[in-house]
């Protein structure tokens, strides 16, 4: 952090020094805070953050990690059920986009900022004043009326408190407007006087609310008598006489970045967890986009915000310092007048003056940007909001040519100023997200997978086996209203993986191949992979690859969610149809049991259709094994350990099954699902999909004649494994076909996720069944060795099941 980058030197000491102002508390103050002086008839000292990226160019990842931390401490403070009911809100300009960082680390908050910048059309649902700042009048504009209406909790973050004034006219208004019972204030540093902590208590007490407090570091400014007049006679003593700005030497070059279309540019009429989901999934294209654009010995690159404009361009900042070979830093624009002074001992070494060019409400002025000038950026990526792309950027005395006097290159990127629709628009479907991908969310390159789902990480999904098994059978929850607790594979289990891995891997990779051929030579010559997640996700992943080694495709690939009961997720094919030809649109399992989904899928389409009267769309699936006789696409019908049904997120690039529950997934989301980054040590994800590839080439003549087999072959589906789990049902006094689930693949689920009964086993079935037997010890679960059985094997399910029908020891008891 910057606390002494100026060899050695405190960036406080000058002001310190003449002023006789003493910075007094944590130890921390030092690094957070440097000191400097503004022409303000209400404060002439200016505490000068190092980590907000408003004065001080710093590295985007100190900045973001410093709001993401602040975020994860009141996470903590409120707990998780209370974290889920809160509004994040910051305060304009500097501290936009620390709120936006405050935001994501609460998790599911959603995010709003004051601005002082009126949209036409947009009701004010809250205004209040800034005490001692240059431009007081905050303005809330939400683009959802009820955003800042409920009994949760709200979050007001802002840079500094000094005196608590802007917090209490913030809660005062708002509390008359939407009482609530709790608020949370957050800045990075804590600066009041013992009397103006007494004076919150106070408030609080009088408006019958609790207030907590969160910073990363506190103290106090000691400030002698006469202080104000002393520091506007030094600001008069140093203010330099108007010079003649330098000629601009750089080039200017614009960037398209490809802003996702309808995602909001900040927090000004609000940014909730959706749209942060399809910032994050957008976030790596884009940053390529810049890192293409720069010059190829670029060493040291400032992305510079614009005023209220922080948070995408810091998330932009942040990923380029990931890609780029460069030393990236971040700062923004702003409104503030400051004095500069170049000494090590100050912390606004040099500014560079420029008129506003977005028009303001206020009427024209002059805007800066600090520590740019002198400091050694060979390229600056100007990130603006398209009203603020106007012809004053442009003009000779503009901010782009102020800035190419200082870098020989600069890059102009361009957001689009969200505008809400007009309050008498009817109500329509939200735009959706895009997907996500890794490494944001699930272990799989970003290219693999983009997963049409909604991330739930930070919500608590998980519950024992057994209370979700009788919650499921009972009637009182559906399984895909909550998650099992993850399978923790012992070394004894790993190793069975690896084991059946190299054994299985040059068999998987000639279904693989099969199954993409007839895909290639029946479906469509450029089929979109959907796969069905998440067992279907490694085989599309696999196909993606068979297609690009044997035929230089480069296949789009999407996972979506498909739920018994509830049919597939109707907006991820709504995008997909926005997207994509739906005649192309390939959907992908691993395998069938007794082809449950494979019909699920068939009536989802045609409700599908008849509500969106979008068709196009084939339910038909493409399987790598189809022992049921189920679907028509397959590359075999043998029964066979496939890998990845060994384990769960651990071989699926860490992802949970979907979740569909109303309260978390509304009518214009994406199923949900978790990306569990805490197991990755264990994930062998890229490992399966690495050995299976590897054997590619030697399979590849193999694959050609089992093609040409398959093609002309008659694949129509007989549906026997349906007829099988029927008799099985009524053999063992079931009566429920949802309880029997045939084949390795469902039975290994039954093992890890359910409460097994008893497993059926054909008599004489080897090596792929070691696991089977592995987890039914384990499980204390019964194995049945039958004569005749159409599958290697059948897990059953506990057929009356009650945590009573249970041991002692927890395991499954004979009915």
């Amino acid at each position: 952090m910057n606390n002494a980058g100026n060899n050695g030197v405190w960036s406080g000491s000058w002001v310190a020094e003449r002023l006789g102002v003493e910075l007094a508390g944590d130890d921390e103050l030092a690094c957070l805070l440097g000191m400097a002086l503004r022409r303000n008839p209400k404060r002439a000292h200016l505490l000068v953050s190092n980590v907000l990226g408003k004065h001080v160019p710093q590295s985007p990842s100190v900045v973001y990690g410093h709001g993401f931390a602040l975020g994860r401490r009141v996470r903590e403070l409120l707990g998780a059920e209370q974290a889920r009911k809160a509004v994040v809100l910051g305060y304009a300009e500097t501290a936009t986009g620390l709120g936006h960082s405050v935001a994501d680390g609460v998790g599911l908050a959603p995010y709003l900022h004051s601005t002082r910048r009126p949209v036409p059309g947009v009701a004010t649902a809250g205004g209040f004043e800034e005490s001692h700042s240059h431009a007081t009048s905050h303005l809330l504009l939400p683009e959802d009326p009820a955003l800042l209406v409920g009994d949760g909790p709200l979050v007001l973050v802002d840079d500094e408190f000094s005196t608590g004034n802007t917090v209490l006219n913030t809660i005062r208004d708002l509390h008359e407007r939407y009482p609530r019972g709790r608020y949370v204030v957050v800045a990075l540093v804590d600066m009041r006087s013992a009397a103006d902590m007494d004076r919150l208590a106070d408030f609080a007490r009088e408006i019958g609310a609790r207030v907590d407090l969160v910073a990363a570091a506190s103290g106090h400014v000691r400030l002698p008598e006469g202080v104000l007049e002393k520091g506007q006679e030094l600001v008069a003593r140093y203010e330099p006489a108007t010079a003649p700005a330098e000629p601009p030497y750089g080039r200017v070059a614009r960037v398209d970045l490809c802003w996702p279309r309808g995602l909001p540019d900040g927090g000004r009429h609000g940014f909730t967890p959706a749209h942060r989901a399809r910032l994050e999934g957008a976030l790596p294209a884009m940053a390529a986009r810049l890192a293409e654009a720069l010059p190829a010995d670029a060493s040291r690159v400032l992305v510079l915000g614009f005023e209220e404009l922080m948070y995408a361009p810091l998330r932009l900042a942040r990923e380029l310092e990931q890609v780029a070979h460069a030393e990236v830093r971040y700062s923004t624009t702003t409104r503030s007048p400051v004095l500069a002074v170049d000494d090590p001992g100050y912390a606004i070494r040099s500014r560079i003056v420029f008129p506003a060019h977005d028009d303001p409400a206020d009427g024209p002025g002059e805007r800066y940007a600090y520590n740019v000038a002198g400091a050694g950026f060979d390229a600056v990526v100007a990130v603006v909001d398209s009203v603020a792309d106007t012809p004053a950027l442009h003009a000779p005395d503009g901010l782009l040519s102020r800035l190419a006097a200082h870098a020989p290159h600069v890059l102009l990127a361009v957001v689009p100023s969200y505008a809400p629709e007009p309050l008498h628009v009817p109500e329509r479907p939200s735009m959706l997200p895009e997907p996500l991908r890794g490494p944001a969310f699930s272990s799989y390159p970003p290219e693999e997978v983009g997963w049409l789902l909604r991330d739930l990480s930070d919500v608590t999904l998980e519950a024992p086996t057994e209370e979700r098994e009788e919650a499921i059978q009972s009637g009182g929850a559906h399984y895909a209203e909550s998650l099992p607790v993850e399978y923790q594979p012992s070394e004894q289990y790993q190793e069975l993986f690896h084991t059946a891995l190299e054994a299985s891997a040059a068999r998987i990779a000639q279904a693989v191949g099969a199954v993409t051929e007839l895909v290639l030579a029946e479906r469509s010559p450029r089929p979109v992979l959907v796969s069905l997640a998440r067992a279907g996700t490694p085989v599309g992943v696999l196909m993606r690859r068979w297609a690009q080694f044997r035929h230089g495709l480069d296949l789009p690939h999407y996972a979506v969610s498909i739920v018994r009961g509830r049919g597939i997720d109707a907006n991820a094919l709504r995008w997909l149809a926005a997207h994509h030809d739906p005649g192309d649109v390939v959907f992908v399992d691993g395998w069938t049991g007794k082809g449950a989904i494979t019909r699920e899928l068939a009536e989802a389409v045609k409700e599908f259709e008849a509500s969106d009267g979008i068709t196009g769309f084939d339910p038909e699936i493409a399987v790598l094994a189809d022992p049921g006789s189920c679907v028509r696409t397959y590359g075999t019908r043998e029964d066979f350990l496939i890998p990845s049904a060994c384990l769960n997120s651990t071989v699926s690039g860490l992802i949970s099954r979907t979740v569909l529950r109303a309260d978390l997934v509304g009518p214009h989301d994406f199923h949900g699902a978790k990306f569990y980054r805490e197991l990755a040590g264990a994930d062998v994800s890229v490992d399966f999909l690495d050995a299976v590839a590897a054997r590619f080439p030697e399979v590849a003549e193999a694959v050609d004649a089992q093609a040409k087999e398959l093609l002309s072959a008659d694949r129509a589906p007989t549906w026997e494994g349906w007829a099988a789990v029927e008799r099985i049902s009524e053999d063992h006094g079931i009566h429920d076909v949802n309880l029997v689930k045939p084949g390795v693949g469902e039975t290994t689920r039954v093992l890890l996720r359910r409460v097994p009964w008893k497993i059926l086993a054909r008599a004489g079935a080897g090596a792929d069944l070691d696991h089977v037997r592995l987890l039914a010890d384990q499980r204390g679960v019964p194995v049945e060795e039958v004569d005749g059985l159409p599958y290697t094997c059948v897990g059953l399910i506990h057929p009356r099941y009650t945590r009573g029908a249970t041991g002692a020891d927890g395991r499954a008891v004979t009915v």
